[in-house]
């Protein structure tokens, strides 16, 4: 990105947009095209180089802690379940045993 467009963002951001903070204190980000600040309500940022045009932004760490918060409860639903079926399974095998002892018992 040049310089040029660099500059024209944060003219926009001090004069337009009522910048009072320093610019070590903005949270920018490009995407190679435009420069965006991220707005004080997530989920939005305003586009610098387009006269302050309001932009939709997911914040990818809010997604990553739903998917991994998502995983956490298949895992452990997941280990209740095998839990299950291994409890099912060795009572099933005693009565088996069982049935097959009493089957030899009665010949």
């Amino acid at each position: 990105m040049s310089l040029q467009r660099v500059r024209k963002a944060i003219e926009f951001l001090r004069k337009k947009a009522g910048l009072d903070q320093h610019l070590s204190d903005l949270k920018l980000v490009t995407d190679g095209n435009s420069i965006f600040q991220i707005a004080k309500n997530d989920g939005e940022i305003l586009d610098a180089l387009r006269q302050g045009q309001m932009s939709f932004f997911l914040a990818i760490d809010d997604v990553a802690r739903s998917v991994d918060s998502k995983v956490s409860h298949y895992l452990y639903d997941r280990e209740e379940f095998v839990s299950a079926l291994e409890k099912v399974e060795s009572q099933l095998a005693h009565q088996l045993d069982m049935r097959d002892r009493n089957l030899r018992a009665v010949r």
